[in-house]
């Protein structure tokens, strides 16, 4: 499946993604709020890309490499259904980029992935991401604390949710 929107392109993760996902996934500013420490070898974002290449090929996948300018930029989709996550080159933050790939996601999560609610975990200090989710439609719905522990620190989560809306356009 491959979504076009009016800048990007969000398809299936390909082993040629390696590179530019190596760019994202080794950043600390990217990687700061993520569920795992910056990548610190090309074999990491290897094995990362191969997983997503690999849960492609065995079903129905709703995550997507978001492709800018022709370049692999970051990921957004239900990297486990019906949670949605999303990562973005540190570079290219604050052009609405994200915003635009996950309209396209959750549409297409509704539409023809038959979500029926849409499930985020957030570090309460990514304002912007909580930001962006409450733009969204999504609503706090609990938190909790010490949910995942990177690199031997424990962090807390926010949780938010969005239902699909009665009528999808």
């Amino acid at each position: 499946m491959e979504i076009v929107t009016k800048r990007l392109k969000l398809r299936h993760a390909r082993l040629s993604d390696v590179d530019g996902m190596h760019v994202v996934l080794s950043s600390a500013t990217a990687m700061a709020y993520w569920s795992s420490l910056p990548h610190e070898t090309l074999e990491q974002t290897q094995a990362w890309v191969a997983a997503m290449v690999d849960a492609a090929a065995d079903a129905p996948a709703l995550d997507f490499i978001i492709e800018f300018e022709g370049r692999a930029i970051g990921k957004a989709g239900f990297w486990k259904p019906p949670e949605i996550g999303y990562i973005l080159h540190p570079d290219l933050w604050g052009r609405g980029l994200a915003r635009e790939a996950l309209e396209a996601v959750i549409r297409v999560g509704f539409e023809q992935g038959g979500v029926e609610t849409i499930m985020a975990d957030v570090d309460p200090r990514n304002a912007a991401s909580l930001g962006l989710l409450e733009r969204l439609g999504f609503a706090r719905t609990g938190f909790a604390r010490n949910t995942w522990e990177i690199g031997g620190v424990f962090v807390d989560s926010v949780y938010l949710s969005l239902t699909r809306p009665q009528a999808v356009t």
